[in-house]
């Protein structure tokens, strides 16, 4: 079987946004122009193809991320040809709660289309999903939609972009009109009017911009124009004496300065209105890159650690990375991954070089959202699923078992929310394990745990919408009913000081005794400079780092891994409230040992004995997650607001107004704002909204920890 589509002509993208600036139905336009669908699916009658869960149809948002694969003629080409282009293109959510869903669809996508609301702009969720495609070095177009809305505004829509997000935006395009009057885009390169009709906004008009705005077509022009040449100095030089470059040349100019991330193409229109969504696919075709267009794939020779690269080819040794588990209720579990070079047929074996383990790769399927269709193999570029993968989990690592590689993995941020449940029945108490082991594996910001205290059963996520979904799709999918206690902040330890502490464990039994001697200093850890080198005798995690500082064998080498993982273990329960601490700096000293009686065993009770000893004497606090929060009204109840927010321990950061609406930036304890989104709409008369999203941990006032203490008793 050979690829239908040369790699040149595909193009792997999402569509991002924040919640409600169009990017569902921007999606459902895409699949309608591209002939995968043949009616229009709308947001508010529950019908689109990639929102195809229950839940997400009943509260009109995406939950999580869908994959399509669609195929497109430029509107610039020959009607009725074959479609040149093949898109594989990844729909996902706007909301906070689902951010996961976001950062590993940009990990394995080459681009994006950002989509924002015409009247809002920027918005809190835009900003968080502009910093996950700036790390990822992702080139992206954006799109400012629903330009028909009351109060839609392109210019300050587009200078929110400037202003909050990259000054290297640039307009390909302008309005015809706003609000009710929004009737087409004008193309800034090609000096053209493009109106929409027919059925759907079908077909497309080519014609002469009206006069009243030719003027503004002009001056913003000049301004494109300068800051493409500005990129290319041949063409610089050129146009400072006078030549105007191309169309060709402008367009091949702007295009590579958009995959060097160097300039962002503004396109304009309303996708509810089937207006200007075809010129944006002509637009991902023109400047996001195939996957010959992004450098080599990075990762490490499991055997040797050495660094190597894999390219986007057919011919490279076989590299995938599972960015996403699904459970079908049809087919059992689906393993999304993302072929980087090599191909794969179905029914071949694979191997999982994160685990080390080898798996037949039974059935191989491209999705339409919640449809699939079967393939024999697929090639260097595409984006899949996997029918039968035991042993794959999210960022794991698929490649041909004669040239392993384990490709960068996807870094998750950890939950901040937390809940109590407990089965219903007996009969659920038996289901309820393998559902969240299923729901856990799928979304790797979803975790569960237990308190050995207790007994009872944790389930963490990023907000209480989360968790909420997750209780709803046990009870749905797995037929699980449980009691849900109150949501829980996932508070964190940490030390402010410096202790030293000694512990000796000596245990004497009838024969062979433990003996382990450790000495330990705790203090903070600080934070690395970039570029800094991490000496020999340093091991650097996340929150935690081990100094091994013995001399002259006092502790033998093989007991020191006992000494780390100790300490590691205490560092589980905190010294204060018995919550997990966090960025805390260990020092192994000194210490000795016994010829017959020192065992692992022996070094790691004395190293968490001591660990706990020192942290008591070493200032020991307990953190709290501040989120930052936007809440958005009209100006009449700014003041409620404003005063309720302050009476939350909240710090009020600015304000600024957004149409006929004002906005309140602050940050805000989590704790003070479970159940805040009924509370503003009631301050509000239900014209009010918040948005939440995780931003650091802090220290707790002393008031406030003397309840958290209390509560834990």
């Amino acid at each position: 079987m050979n690829r239908d589509y040369t790699l040149e002509k595909v193009r792997n993208f999402g569509i991002i946004a924040h919640i409600d600036a169009g990017k569902t139905t921007t999606s459902e336009r895409v699949l309608f122009y591209t002939g995968m669908t043949h009616k229009i699916g709308e947001v508010h009658e529950g019908e689109t193809v990639t929102d195809w869960m229950e839940q997400e149809r009943e509260r009109g948002i995406t939950i999580t991320a869908a994959a399509i694969t669609c195929f497109w003629n430029p509107t610039y080409m020959a009607k009725g040809a074959k479609p040149e282009y093949r898109f594989n293109i990844i729909d996902t959510p706007g909301h906070i709660d689902f951010t996961a869903e976001v950062k590993r669809s940009l990990r394995v996508l080459d681009g994006a289309v950002v989509v924002f609301d015409g009247v809002a702009g920027v918005e809190p969720q835009s900003e968080t999903n502009w910093r996950y495609a700036d790390d990822g070095n992702v080139p992206r177009i954006c799109f400012i939609n629903k330009l028909d809305r009351t109060g839609a505004s392109f210019e300050r829509s587009y200078a929110s972009i400037l202003d909050r997000l990259t000054k290297n935006a640039v307009r390909v395009q302008i309005p015809i009109g706003l609000e009710d009057k929004h009737e087409g885009v004008i193309d800034l390169l090609k000096m053209k009017a493009f109106y929409f009709e027919g059925n759907m906004g079908m077909a497309i008009r080519e014609a002469e911009i009206p006069p009243e705005l030719v003027d503004d077509a002009k001056k913003f022009r000049g301004e494109l124009i300068e800051k493409i040449v500005e990129q290319d100095d041949s063409l610089m030089s050129a146009y400072l004496e006078g030549k105007e470059p191309t169309l060709d040349e402008l367009k091949t100019t702007l295009r590579k300065a958009t995959l060097a991330v160097k300039l962002v193409p503004v396109f304009a229109g309303s996708a509810l209105k089937n207006k200007g969504v075809q010129l944006v696919l002509d637009g991902v075709v023109d400047y996001l890159p195939s996957p010959l267009d992004i450098p080599p794939v990075h990762g490490i020779d499991p055997k040797t650690g050495e660094e190597i690269f894999r390219s986007a080819s057919d011919t490279e040794p076989f590299s995938a990375l599972a960015f996403k588990l699904q459970n079908d209720p049809f087919v059992g579990q689906l393993t999304f991954f993302r072929v980087y070079s090599g191909t794969i047929e179905a029914g071949t074996y694979v191997y999982n070089a994160t685990t080390s383990e080898k798996e037949r790769l039974g059935r191989i399927v491209r999705l339409q959202a919640d449809k699939r269709e079967e393939v024999k193999k697929v090639f260097a570029g595409e984006i899949a699923a996997a029918v039968g993968l035991k042993s794959a989990k999210t960022s794991h690592t698929l490649c041909d078992e004669n040239n392993p590689i384990i490709l960068d993995p996807i870094k998750f941020v950890d939950p901040v929310v937390s809940l109590r449940i407990e089965p219903k029945t007996k009969a659920d108490q038996e289901k309820m394990g393998m559902a969240l082991k299923k729901l856990s594996d799928e979304d790797p910001t979803f975790k569960i745990s237990s308190n050995s205290d207790t007994g009872e059963s944790i389930i963490s996520g990023m907000g209480e919408l989360h968790l909420e979904i997750m209780v709803d799709r046990m009870k749905r999918e797995f037929g699980v009913e449980v009691n849900v206690g109150k949501p829980q902040v996932a508070y964190r330890e940490t030390i402010l000081g410096t202790a030293d502490a000694e512990n000796k464990y000596i245990k004497q039994t009838g024969g062979k005794g433990q003996y382990g001697h450790v000495k330990i200093t705790l203090k903070p850890m600080e934070k690395l400079e970039e570029g800094a080198k991490i000496p020999k005798n340093v091991k650097r995690y996340e929150d935690f780092e081990f100094i091994d500082s013995i001399k002259g064998g006092v502790i033998p080498q093989e007991f020191i891994p006992a000494v780390e993982k100790g300490v590691h273990e205490a560092m589980d329960r905190g010294i204060v409230a018995g919550y997990k601490m966090v960025n805390v700096s260990c020092e192994l000293t000194f210490g000795s040992y016994h010829d017959v009686d020192s065992s692992e065993i022996a070094y790691k009770i004395a190293a968490s004995q001591a660990f706990q000893d020192a942290a008591k004497r070493a200032k020991p606090v307990i953190l709290e997650p501040i989120m930052k929060v936007e809440a958005v009204m009209p100006e009449q109840f700014m003041g409620d607001v404003t005063g309720s927010l302050s009476g939350k321990r909240g710090q009020i950061e600015g304000m600024d107004e957004r149409g006929m609406l004002r906005v309140i930036h602050a940050k805000v304890p989590l704790s003070e704002m479970f159940g805040y989104t009924t509370d503003i709409r009631s301050m509000t008369q239900g014209r009010g909204s918040v948005m939440m999203e995780f931003d650091h941990y802090e220290v707790v006032p002393s008031n406030v920890e003397k309840q958290i203490v209390e509560s834990r008793k």
